[in-house]
């Protein structure tokens, strides 16, 4: 799936789409979900509980965030994909955070989650052929094709890794030491 044009969506999501390398989205996809997955797996259960600022998610519902908006991407590519001509609703992702258990579960339990969850974005967008990964759509009061939302899912979670990586580990590891 090639990568969308800017005018394929708004330009809000141009952040998440300019962090995608160049090359098969698909793979980035795979790939990426397996490197957030080995950045966090095993952490001290303890971790997840810590935010690195006051009104900052913690880093268990950091990755809960990374799930609702897997699913809630995929859930809007595979509608105008099959057709759908309704405006589909917005996310208001602190209202999805406050209405999560998140913040309650073990991040082991998480990861497990978010690969199943990649898995079946993968297999759906890897399931399209080029008419529906060119259907336009509306999500969130903004156009969008179905091609756009893989790159989507890939840079959204590029972002999220870049803020563990760098405000999230490094303290914690700190305070191990």
């Amino acid at each position: 799936m090639r990568r969308p044009d800017a005018n394929e969506y708004d330009e809000y999501y141009a952040m998440y789409v300019g962090q995608v390398p160049e090359g098969d989205v698909l793979t980035t996809l795979r790939e990426g979900v397996a490197e957030t997955v080995k950045l966090l797996r095993g952490l001290p259960p303890e971790w997840g509980r810590f935010r690195y600022a006051e009104g900052k998610w913690t880093l268990a519902e950091v990755v809960g965030h990374i799930i609702d908006t897997e699913r809630v991407f995929s859930y809007r590519g595979m509608c105008i994909a099959r057709g759908e001509t309704a405006e589909l609703p917005s996310m208001d992702q602190e209202v999805y955070a406050a209405h999560s258990n998140a913040g309650e579960r073990d991040l082991e339990s998480l990861l497990d989650e978010l690969e199943a969850e990649r898995g079946a974005s993968v297999a759906l967008f890897a399931g399209m052929d080029a008419a529906a990964a060119g259907r336009q759509g509306h999500a969130a009061g903004c156009p969008f094709t179905v091609r756009t939302f893989p790159w989507l899912l890939a840079g959204h979670e590029i972002h999220h890794r870049k803020v563990i990586e760098e405000r999230y580990l490094p303290p914690l590891r700190a305070a191990a030491s």
